[in-house]
């Protein structure tokens, strides 16, 4: 994203506040310009996140001071080595990496431009105190130009000049860069033409050579103080990329890729209710297996709350085949996508706060001068070496962290792209099924393969991070009362096979310390994840403001401490037991302000009967796609 902060050779002498900054980044920035060695790894995005999370904290306190623009803080730090020419490149490391600042994210860097002598890139002098902000740059149209009308003319000559010049371009644009000072006030600059080349095929002295050519064209035809600006880059197609593995516990990016697996409690949104942010959850995947009329189906699916999968809550829905639209469905919808951006944050504003307090341990134990006790001076060696491979590994972490964030946001910032398939039967909602009354509020969506068959495990649970194996044993069979002897997997995965059956649904395995009958059980959703609730073990009988009547399964909170069982948001979930098998498909609760006391659910043996009813060949416990 951005170049490493090698501060200790950026402004040796700074002396100026850094006005502004938050006391945590003033620390970071102060203990790595002591500690480069340590501490070199520290990019912009990281002190980036740093000032976002100070920033939301000091909402909470209204005296607090500004947020401190992070690239102005980046500014005061400018790097001397970055500011030097090295060759083979004609531009510095800084330009090369600033100087499309604020187009995206993770913008594209300069390869080269042809103004580059006529007006150079503001770079902060080293060994001054002045600040100098990095412009942040906004990419628009070209409209009402002269070069509107013969467009079309001379692109055709450029392509043949690359050619020419063997020159492997990926896209010919045009663009102007628009910034704006402090009062606001914006600046447009110049036509430029802006010239991606296939990675690796061109170099910087090639696009030297040919801008002279591009311009020489443009003014053939009227185009006068055009700029030809170059960079690496091929054009993709936007389909989207396929969900991600499941990662192990010591991967940094274990928890924040949870939203982008192919497991249970995958959030979701449809197309049709976006404008309404309406969000839920994948109840379990299934084979289709045969078609009602016997034919061969290699379809798989996803179930999930037809509340959430259809405006029209009462009429039934079923896609038509070849031809008809498609309701489409995407993996995290608007808030959930913004939530994981926030959760890889946080992850790295936590490791830059605990990469500075090692990094002034470090400074301090190597200060320090050896014991005259021999077991302390063994202490500290040993603290010493321990501290260095803490250190070295949440560096790594953070470099980790900074390049899933990269591939998340270049990836799937796009809602359209995380489309993952597209609603194939949505019934009515109804309490009149059949005379049990429970709530019908299914609905299937039929899964692109493109995005689950590389990554695809079936109904498995990722159980988070919230609680270690032993403490959800502990939770799920107290006082060790497991007679089933069935333990909870060590890689955190639970795999889901087979329904609790109405008749044991009020027959819990286990007791409490005080020999009470439990029933724990599960459920991983979009807004809650991963929580613990208690089963009520009798039915709930509900009765709405006009006078509808169902019954359904209820679950109850864990404890006060535990927090919600679920909120809004976590519709489809599926409710489950200790042990793995489906108890109950979450579609609604009973919320008082932020909290919620009760969950209500439909019963899974039952839905997935209606689910029979559909798909009389279904496999509801498939393992690969």
């Amino acid at each position: 994203m951005a170049s490493p902060l090698v501060i200790v050779h950026v402004y040796p002498h700074l002396s100026s506040p850094l006005v502004g900054a938050f006391e945590s980044v003033k620390q970071t920035i102060k203990t790595t310009r002591a500690n480069p060695g340590l501490l070199g790894g520290l990019t912009l995005f990281m002190l980036e996140c740093q000032s976002l999370w100070a920033q939301q904290e000091a909402l909470k306190t209204p005296t607090s001071p500004a947020l401190g623009d992070a690239s102005t803080l980046f500014s005061q730090l400018s790097i001397a080595s970055d500011a030097t020419v090295v060759a083979p490149h004609l531009i510095s490391d800084f330009e090369r990496v600033h100087y499309w600042n604020g187009i995206s994210m993770d913008p594209p860097e300069l390869l080269y431009r042809s103004d580059l002598e006529s007006n150079p890139f503001p770079v902060p002098p080293p060994g001054t105190t002045r600040w100098s902000e990095l412009p942040v740059k906004t990419a628009e149209g070209v409209f009402g130009t002269p070069l509107n009308a013969v467009w079309h003319i001379v692109t055709p000559m450029m392509v043949a000049l690359f050619k020419k010049r063997g020159i492997k371009y990926s896209a010919l644009q045009t663009a102007r860069f628009s910034t704006r000072d402090e009062d606001g006030k914006k600046t447009l600059g110049p036509i430029v033409i802006w010239i991606a080349t296939h990675p690796n095929t061109t170099s910087a002295e090639n696009a030297r050579d040919a801008s002279p050519d591009i311009l020489h064209i443009l003014k053939e035809h009227k185009v006068e103080a055009a700029v030809v600006e170059w960079y690496e880059g091929s054009v993709e197609k936007l389909s989207g990329p396929a969900l991600m593995r499941v990662a192990d516990e010591t991967n940094p990016t274990h928890y924040v890729r949870r939203p982008f697996t192919a497991v249970l409690g995958m959030p979701i949104a449809t197309k049709e209710r976006e404008e309404a942010d309406a969000q839920g959850t994948v109840s379990f995947f299934f084979h289709e297996n045969k078609t009602k009329n016997g034919e061969p189906s290699a379809r798989v699916l996803a179930v999930s709350n037809k509340h959430l999968l259809r405006q029209d809550a009462t009429v039934d829905y079923q896609f038509m085949g070849s031809g008809a639209p498609r309701q489409f469905v995407r993996v995290c919808g608007f808030r959930r996508f913004q939530r994981s951006t926030d959760e890889i944050r946080a992850l790295v504003t936590g490791n830059v706060a605990e990469a500075v307090r090692l990094a002034e341990e470090i400074a301090r134990l190597e200060a320090k001068e050896k014991s005259e006790d021999e077991e302390q001076a063994e202490e500290d060696e040993e603290a010493l070496r321990i501290k260095k491979g803490q250190l070295d590994k949440v560096n790594r972490d953070n470099r980790r962290l900074q390049a899933f964030f990269k591939e998340v946001n270049m990836q799937w910032n796009d809602i359209a792209r995380r489309n993952i398939g597209f609603v194939d039967w949505a019934p009515s909602i109804s309490i009149d099924v059949d005379d049990r009354h429970y709530t019908r509020d299914i609905g299937t969506v039929e899964l692109d393969p493109q995005k689950f068959k590389d990554h695809f495990q079936g109904n498995v649970v990722q159980l988070g991070n919230k609680f270690t194996s032993h403490e959800l044993n502990t939770m799920f069979w107290p006082n060790n009362t497991n007679p089933s002897g069935i333990k909870f997997p060590s890689n955190g995965l639970l795999r889901i096979q087979g329904v609790v059956k109405r008749e044991l649904l009020a027959t819990p395995d286990c007791y409490d310390d005080n020999g009470d009958p439990v029933y724990i059980v599960g459920k991983d959703g979009n807004t809650t994840d991963f929580t613990v609730g208690r089963y009520s073990g009798l039915e709930a009988y509900l009765c709405d403001k006009f006078g509808k009547e169902s019954i359904e399964v209820a679950v109850y909170n864990y404890s006060k401490t535990s927090g919600n069982f679920s909120a809004k948001g976590d519709s489809g979930s599926l409710i489950f037991t200790g042990d793995g098998r489906m108890l109950a498909i979450l579609h609604s609760g009973m919320p008082k302000g932020l909290s919620s006391h009760v969950t209500y659910g439909t019963p899974a043996w039952w839905a997935v009967e209606q689910l029979q009813g559909h798909y009389p060949n279904a496999d509801f416990n498939p393992t690969t796609f």
